[in-house]
């Protein structure tokens, strides 16, 4: 699919391929999963994740609702879900969608809109309002506060909560792809950034534990995660091609879009809109390596470098 023509989109509808799926997606207060029955068609829904960014997105979303409130009242009903713990967004999403609503939008960081994603999602297959006729779609929609928010880097959008606001209020819409991985036990779940593996899912891991310390956690949670790693020999197979022994390998990043690890552009050509995805190795890394290739790494530059390869 094309890439869109300015402006980006505010709200973005997932649409489904072989290998990417995509859909569209964008509220006083309801708190909780209790939040779906109180709901009424036509409403925004904004999942929020008040612990994300250390506790500074629930603080943001207390002082930007008022502002919201003005913007968007005269447009849909508003309504608010307060998540409360891991999976959350994932139960608030499917049924604020069963429920009819226009649009789900995520205001955090990239793991509630991971989870945001994954409602839009049952057991494979979209989730489609109760009532309505198949024409009707949700829309997706993101207010980036959390403390990477790297999906948004792919579209240049900042962490300026009130651009994120006038996007909404103009509502340009744009289909997007998602990647789709299936589990061991034949569990689908999906991702619309980036999706890693080894090296990189530890650092992001440890990432956490950082979290104090801003963009800055995912370097340390990196060099954490170096601490009794080994590279592993990897087999892959791409496009439907053979089976291949990638050997040595430090992580391997399948990007959807370009961001990770707090404005790593790991997956510098990847494009949300292109139907492909793009697929970094890096091979035979040591901490220091990763050091003094650090810059290259968020300069997105690194694809040239030895022990870099990447496939779309």
């Amino acid at each position: 699919m094309a890439v869109p023509a300015t402006p980006r989109p505010s709200l973005i509808l997932p649409r489904a391929s072989s290998h990417a799926h995509s859909q569209s997606s964008a509220v006083g207060p309801i708190s909780g999963r209790a939040a779906a029955s109180r709901r009424h068609r036509g409403d925004f829904v904004f999942v929020v994740n008040p612990s994300g960014a250390n506790g500074r997105t629930g603080k943001q979303w207390k002082q930007l609702l008022p502002h919201l409130r003005t913007r968007l009242a005269d447009q849909c009903n508003i309504c608010e879900c307060i998540t409360s713990g891991p999976t959350d967004a994932v139960d608030v999403t499917r049924e604020a969608i069963e429920d009819g609503a226009d649009a789900v939008i995520a205001v955090g960081g990239d793991g509630t809109l991971h989870e945001v994603v994954n409602g839009f999602f049952s057991k494979g297959n979209p989730v489609r309002a109760l009532d309505q006729g198949p024409d009707h779609s949700a829309a997706l929609g993101l207010i980036p506060l959390g403390t990477g928010s790297d999906f948004a880097r792919t579209f240049g959008w900042t962490n300026n909560p009130h651009d994120a606001i006038d996007r909404i209020v103009r509502g340009v819409k744009s289909k997007l792809d998602i990647g789709m991985m299936v589990g061991p036990k034949r569990d689908p779940h999906f991702f619309v950034n980036v999706a890693d593996i080894h090296l990189s899912a530890k650092a992001g891991y440890f990432a956490s534990m950082y979290k104090r310390f801003g963009n800055l956690c995912y370097v340390f949670g990196a060099l954490r995660g170096f601490w009794g790693h080994n590279n592993r020999d990897l087999r892959i197979k791409v496009n439907e091609g053979e089976w291949k022994t990638v050997h040595n390998v430090t992580a391997l990043c399948i990007g959807n879009a370009k961001y990770f690890g707090g404005g790593m552009k790991i997956t510098p050509t990847a494009d949300p809109f292109s139907g492909s995805l793009e697929v970094v190795i890096l091979q035979d890394f040591k901490w220091y390596d990763f050091l003094l290739k650090l810059h290259r790494l968020y300069g997105g530059t690194h694809l040239s470098v030895n022990g870099v390869s990447s496939i779309r």
